[in-house]
């Protein structure tokens, strides 16, 4: 871009709207057509912004993070709350982000760890997708682990299979809404799962 030229898009509008090509179509199934399209910009004007396709992924998955995830561990922290309804809380909170209207249905960190096994799938991409699963895995057994300390959870329960059991109710959930079913449908999805504490 020419010296003293400024860009006439919104980055942060641009960015938004990629994220959403991404969390729809998967990083394989986004062309550069797809994301310029949404973006409404051209291909000059995404790399000289964004870098390539791997950098704007990488990017999209961190604007998810703060503007759709990292709401959700608020729930975790309603001390006026008891241990059950915070966890409760959290994983409604997921389920109707996943279910939402305005966005693409489930969630675009789960179906990026999905894709992300593939071989050829890009090694700064799966990089920072591993360490998204390692927040949102600490996350929580933080949050059992103190839950323990503080008597609200009983020792004879196992903190890192808890962990576990809840992102992989989490993701089943994500898989779900994508598949079309309902916050009502979910919502069984996660009574059912408050049974095992």
């Amino acid at each position: 871009m020419p010296a003293g030229r400024h860009r006439t898009f919104d980055e942060k509008q641009a960015l938004e709207a990629a994220m959403r090509v991404f969390w729809q179509k998967g990083y394989a199934g986004a062309s550069l057509t797809d994301l310029t399209h949404a973006m409404g910009i051209n291909k000059p004007s995404m790399y000289a912004a964004f870098g390539n396709k791997e950098q704007l992924f990488i990017a999209s998955l961190q604007n998810y993070l703060n503007a759709y995830a990292s709401s959700h561990v608020d729930c975790l922290k309603q001390d006026n709350q008891t241990f059950r309804a915070r966890l409760r809380g959290y994983l409604m909170s997921i389920i109707h982000g996943q279910c939402g209207a305005t966005a693409p249905k489930g969630c675009f960190i789960s179906v990026s760890i999905s894709e992300s096994i593939s071989d050829d799938f890009p090694a700064a991409a799966k990089a920072q997708i591993d360490a998204m699963k390692l927040v949102g895995e600490g996350v929580l057994l933080d949050f059992f682990s103190a839950a323990q300390s503080n008597g609200e959870l009983a020792d004879d329960h196992d903190v890192s299979a808890l962990t576990q059991y809840f992102m992989g109710v989490m993701h089943g959930t994500a898989a779900l809404a994508r598949a079309g079913k309902s916050t009502q449908q979910l919502t069984t999805v996660v009574e059912t799962s408050l049974k095992v504490l």
